[in-house]
């Protein structure tokens, strides 16, 4: 007990640097010595290396930093959570909920794709021992899970690295390709995906033929707004994705290698990105983009093949990743039993993991 309040900043400085410390062996002081009480407080804080409590930015920096390690090195995939408002009753049908059960578009629709996504983030099967990142939709990052935020969630509970989506989707198509419609509130997500503890973002843009003016306007688009995405503090994923069923797939991906190469030639020692591609025709093509400095790690996006065909693909591909959205929930069902759930979950994330890693 502290008899005199001027006392009071000793204790709570005693309690607050020592919180483990064993009461019985705490000095009670009785001064008003304004002197004392200093002298006494720089004793206390001496027992943490005379330092202060680490600010917040250092915090923030550490995660990152750490986030930037397994992201960078750790065997895994990434998990795409990241359907829109677009593409969400497609995932919702697959998922065994019919569209009459929510309104397209509003809140509720949102309500329902968020239990869905929860039931994944929360299931054992979704842990940071295969899944390195998931890829989320601005909804889910504003969302919480189990009373913490999503982001928050995904990395102190399961050592996940989170990402959010920032495109708006898709312009029509011009030249081949469809570039990504203009974003006018970037920056303001930008900072608010960084203050929610996001490690890195995502836009995707689509090539459908080999126009070499069109694919490179997407290369150079993407680049473009993923130096403004790296002076933020993340980290972009870079995602110009080839239709699987374009005719002439394989040109097209000769002509992204180029362009991409271009721009990673073109970023200074401290712009890297995160290159999402999808499974390329021809084995290793990408094997160059994976090797260079500035390219932290090629992923690949299923686009549209079932999970086993994916994997058969990219057990082929060295160096390169899955980061599959519909692959990755094959076979999971709003009916399931929780057992059941976990179950075929647990399956498609083992099949996954194992193909990331051959390669």
């Amino acid at each position: 007990v502290v008899h005199h309040s001027s006392c009071s900043l000793v204790f709570d400085t005693l309690v607050f640097c020592q919180p483990t410390l064993d009461p019985s062996r705490a000095i009670m002081v009785y001064t008003p010595n304004p002197v004392v009480i200093l002298a006494l407080s720089n004793a206390v804080l001496s027992l943490r290396g005379g330092s202060e409590p680490p600010a917040a930015d250092s915090v923030e920096h550490g995660n990152f930093e750490k986030m930037m390690d397994r992201i960078s090195s750790a065997n895994g995939f990434l998990a795409a959570l990241d359907q829109s408002g677009g593409s969400t009753p497609k995932a919702l049908k697959l998922y065994g909920i019919r569209e009459d059960s929510y309104t397209p578009g509003e809140e509720s629709m949102f309500d329902v794709i968020h239990e869905m996504r929860t039931r994944i983030i929360t299931s054992k099967a979704f842990s940071g021992d295969k899944v390195l990142g998931a890829i989320l939709f601005e909804n889910t990052m504003d969302r919480d899970i189990e009373g913490i935020s999503t982001g928050e969630y995904l990395w102190s509970k399961k050592g996940i690295v989170p990402f959010i989506k920032v495109d708006k989707g898709l312009a029509d198509e011009q030249y081949g390709v469809q570039l990504m419609k203009p974003m006018p509130e970037l920056d303001s997500l930008l900072k608010r995906s960084k203050d929610q503890g996001m490690f890195g973002t995502k836009m995707r843009s689509n090539i459908n033929s080999a126009n070499e003016n069109g694919i490179r306007a997407v290369v150079e688009q993407q680049f473009e707004i993923g130096k403004r995405i790296i002076a933020a503090g993340l980290v972009p994923i870079i995602e110009p994705e080839v239709n699987i069923n374009c005719p002439d797939k394989g040109d097209c991906e000769e002509i992204l290698k180029s362009c991409i190469l271009e721009q990673l030639d073109k970023l200074n020692d401290n712009q890297r990105v995160i290159l999402k591609l999808s499974l390329p025709t021809k084995v290793n093509i990408y094997k160059e983009l994976v090797e260079h400095p500035n390219c932290i790690r090629v992923v690949a996006l299923s686009g549209g093949y079932s999970c086993k065909e994916a994997n058969a693909i990219l057990s082929k591909q060295t160096g390169m990743i899955a980061s599959f959205s519909r692959a990755l929930t094959e076979g999971v069902s709003h009916s399931q039993t929780q057992h059941e759930f976990d179950e075929t979950l647990a399956a498609s994330v083992y099949s996954i993991f194992q193909a990331s890693k051959s390669g």
